[in-house]
């Protein structure tokens, strides 16, 4: 789940990280009235995406009226595909340098990936590929955490001067607040350092870990709804776990790792997933409404069907997966692979109603899948 700044940065605030002073907006007028219990502001458009201000979505005012007009020019403007339907109004800093730091999970090392860089501001991807000098990286122990005497190792004699000692508190507290928010990321870019000393988060992406969000209702609450595509709209109405891709072979399969498994083989062989769609051991109910939905993409152009069964059997949700055939009639070739409990039954019953022989193994279905998407093209 994605936070937009104006969420994300009181939760810095509440683990001791200083944010400047504002306020949330929702018309020109409100702008107006927060900008004139501050001063000289800033202007920012509030929505789930990076890349503000390029788009034109970050103004700075020096009145309260300059305020109201910026927000007048923002509010409605779209950004990334995303309405901006408020702005935050902050004070202005009066900023010495910018610097990055974030804390986020990391596939490679299996663990939290604290990361600092004195070039704050910029994409991190540009800093690693153009000044990779610049980036410091260290994995944390997830049993141990982060202290703040690692954080002052991880910012030393990166010329920071006076502001050292403040910039390892704020890396030390971010990682706590990583922790403590369930968070996949959690980024400063940029956290300066102020003309007056001071260490200020100017702005903060949040990414709470989905699995988090009923750990954490108090928080998920002012979290961004992911935005969904017509068929996963359709699909969450239907209790189906369905995430939309930009591929033409359709995957249906029970259980998210055989589903990603089966996304996996299909890249291997050269195709690509229209979707991620699995059903479980309640095919037998949600197969026909799981086949609609597939077909309902014009993009699909084959079909695999992946059962594997250990509990669940594999010729209950066969049944299932025929009878959806049976009545929907869909044109397009359709692969099977069934293996586990029941796969006898399941492969019988397709052989009798379908005449369809299932294939060897799942990377024959994938194989297949692909080479009958690209003949279809």
């Amino acid at each position: 789940m994605n936070f937009e700044e104006h969420a994300a940065k009181p939760l810095l605030a509440q683990h001791g990280i200083a944010v400047p002073r504002g306020g949330l907006a929702r018309t020109p007028d409100e702008a107006a009235e927060v900008a004139a219990g501050i001063g000289a502001v800033v202007v920012k458009a509030q929505v789930p995406a990076g890349k503000r201000g390029k788009a034109g979505g970050i103004k700075l005012a020096a009145t309260p009226d300059e305020a109201r007009a910026h927000a007048r020019a923002i509010i409605g403007m779209e950004i990334a595909g995303h309405p901006v339907e408020k702005v935050l109004i902050e004070e202005q800093m009066p900023i010495e340098r910018e610097l990055y730091a974030a804390v986020l999970n990391d596939t490679s090392s299996r663990s939290p990936l604290v990361m600092f860089s004195i070039e704050g501001g910029m994409d991190i991807e540009e800093v690693a590929a153009t000044a990779p000098g610049k980036l410091r990286l260290q994995p944390a122990d997830i049993r141990r955490g982060f202290s703040r005497a690692e954080a002052e190792t991880l910012v030393r004699g990166l010329g920071l001067g006076a502001a050292e000692g403040k910039v390892a508190d704020a890396l030390a507290r971010l990682y706590q607040a990583y922790v403590a928010f369930d968070a996949e990321l959690l980024e400063i870019n940029p956290l300066v350092v102020t003309r007056d000393g001071r260490v200020v988060a100017l702005d903060c992406k949040f990414v709470m870990d989905d699995c988090g969000i009923v750990r954490q209702p108090d928080i998920a609450c002012a979290g961004t709804p992911e935005k969904l595509t017509g068929l996963e709209a359709r699909a969450k109405a239907a209790g189906l776990k369905y995430i939309d891709l930009d591929g033409d072979v359709g995957v249906l399969a029970n259980g998210a790792g055989l589903t990603m498994t089966t996304m996996d083989v299909i890249r291997h062989h050269g195709g690509r997933p229209a979707n991620f769609l699995e059903i479980g051991g309640e095919a037998y109910t949600q197969a026909r409404p799981a086949l609609e939905l597939l077909l309902s993409n014009p993009r699909i152009r084959s079909l695999v069907i992946n059962f594997c069964g250990a509990f669940a059997r594999t010729d209950v949700m066969t049944r299932g997966v025929i009878e959806a055939i049976e009545a929907l009639k869909p044109r397009l070739p359709i692969f099977f692979s069934v293996h586990g409990t029941g796969d006898e039954e399941a492969i019988r019953m397709l052989k009798d109603r379908l005449g369809v022989t299932p294939l060897a193994t799942m990377d024959d279905a994938c194989k297949s899948a692909v080479h009958a998407a690209k003949a279809a093209a």
